[in-house]
This record gives structure tokens, sequence and C-alpha cells, in this order.
């Protein structure tokens, strides 16, 4: 059966991976270059890549917490025995090897960009997750390089020029991080108040990049939209920070990254485009429903 191997994938967060990479790409005018759209470039390599990226890292974490899970969590593939733990970490391994070489045959910096996102998820796997302070910026690390595996998209230059902009999805996908450590035994308020800062500051920053590019009226209805979907989980989960309500706000703030990422396009004026990747989150709430997010 091919599901426990999807399941331990997590398709629908794939999907905010290639959110990452449209995202990125986009973002080529702010350095005054020519977008990778319009000059033809085959952008879907690094669509793939990420998504080998993405789905090695989480099969792997799932290798490394398979004694974890086989308590907490025993209805996952790997401790409920549908998937060897062999056949999962060949899996794991295999995904990452296809993106980093995809990523290569894109360019040498698109390439390198991805040789780092494997080496930081797999940091993450093994060690980071472990720590309680590192262990969030480790993973924030991984989508920040990813963002920025998007921007490789235009060449050297513009990863040069915006290398900057991967600090932003690090600090939302650490305040993501931080609160799904709670997300079986529940959390503490603080933690929900401190993620929640942190998404205000990860807005703020979009909408202040907006304003200096003059595509305020197209961006302020993305990271409305995007507010919203991630306030409201973490208000209930603050209200009462219970495992089943700090797992929703965790749920929502990842599928919400495609939000964040429709915004970061509609910062480059390309409002068609910002709208196809938002249309990526109705596919992905779907998904989500038969296979687990984190």
């Amino acid at each position: 059966m091919i599901k426990p191997y999807l399941q331990l994938m997590r398709p629908a967060n794939l999907l905010t991976a290639a959110a990452d990479i449209l995202a990125g790409a986009s973002l080529a005018p702010l350095a005054g270059l020519l977008s990778p759209f319009s000059s033809g470039q085959p952008v879907w390599l690094l669509v793939l890549s990420t998504i080998g990226l993405y789905g090695g890292g989480v099969v792997l974490n799932d290798v490394f917490d398979a004694q974890l899970d086989a308590v907490e969590r025993p209805e996952r593939p790997i401790p409920s025995g549908r998937v060897p733990v062999e056949q999962a970490s060949a899996l794991g391994v295999g995904l990452l090897a296809l993106g980093i070489t995809l990523a290569f045959f894109y360019g040498q910096t698109s390439g390198w960009l991805a040789l780092l996102v494997a080496g930081l998820a797999v940091f993450y796997d093994r060690f980071g997750k472990h720590q309680s302070l590192f262990g969030p910026i480790n993973m924030g690390l991984c989508r920040g390089v990813n963002l920025l595996l998007g921007v490789s998209a235009t060449g050297a230059g513009a990863v040069h020029q915006l290398w900057w902009l991967g600090i932003v999805p690090m600090i939302y996908i650490a305040a993501i991080t931080m609160i799904s450590r709670d997300e079986v035994h529940g959390g503490k308020q603080r933690t929900l108040y401190f993620a929640g800062c942190l998404y205000l500051l990860v807005s703020a920053c979009q909408l202040w990049m907006a304003s200096r590019a003059l595509t305020l009226p197209i961006t302020i209805g993305f990271v409305l939209l995007h507010l919203i979907l991630i306030g409201r989980p973490l208000l209930t989960a603050i209200q009462n920070p219970v495992g089943p309500n700090i797992g929703k706000a965790v749920k929502a703030g990842v599928l919400s990254l495609i939000v964040m990422d429709a915004a970061w396009v509609s910062v480059s004026g390309n409002w068609p485009l910002a709208l196809g990747v938002l249309l990526l989150l109705p596919l992905s709430i779907p998904v989500a429903k038969y296979f687990a997010v984190t």
C-alpha cells in the first residue's frame, strides 16, 4: 500500500514547500532583475526539488522519532509496522538526493542551497528538535533557505541581494515549531502569546516591503487573510492551551504558509500568480484531512 508512505511524506506540507519556491522566484523584480517566469526558466525543476527536500526531511524525522512515536503516536506508519524503518530510511535519503540533484540541474547556486536545506533538515531531525532554543531556529532556517532556493531561480545575483528575506520565514517557522512541541501534552499561554507576536512581526515586514514596492493595496488583503487564518485557532489555544487546541493552531500555521507565500508574491505586484499560489490552500485543506501535517 502506498498510503503509509504518503503519510510519512505529509503531502499537504509539500504544497507549502512548493509555494515557497513560487514566492521566492516572484521576488526577482525587487532586486531589479527579470522574473524567471517571464524569461521562460524551468522553475518547475525547483518546485520538484523542494518537494524532494521537504519529503525527505519529514520522512527521516519519523525515522529518528520511531521509538518516541511508539509511545506517543503508535498509529504512525513506522511504529505501527506498516512501513519498515529500513524502507523509510531509504525513502528519506532518496528523496533528499533527488531534491539536491534537480536543483543542481537548474543551476549551481540552486544546488548548493538545496544541499544546505538537506543538511539543515537532517540536523534538525537528529539533533536540533531536541534543543529548546536552537530547535525552532534550525527549522526556521530550513524554511528560510527554501525561500532563497526559489529566489535562486533568477541566479546568484538575486540571492546576494535578497538573502535577508530568508530571515522572515525563519521567524514564522520558529514560532510554529515552538508551539508544536506542546501539541501532545498541552502548553503554556506565554509561549502562544510569543508566537503570536512573531506572526505579527512577519506580517508587518511584508506590509513594509509592499509599501516600499508600491504594491500595498494588493498585499494588504493577502496579509489580512493570513492573520485571520492563523489568528483564530491561536486565540482558541491561548484561551484553553490543551493539546488538541494547540494542534489545530499548528496545523493552521503550517497550511497558512501558502497564504504567507501568496502575500510574498503580491509584494512583487504579480497578483495573478499570487492568486494562483493562494489556490493551493483549498487543495491542501482536504489533503490535510487524510494526511497529518505534524
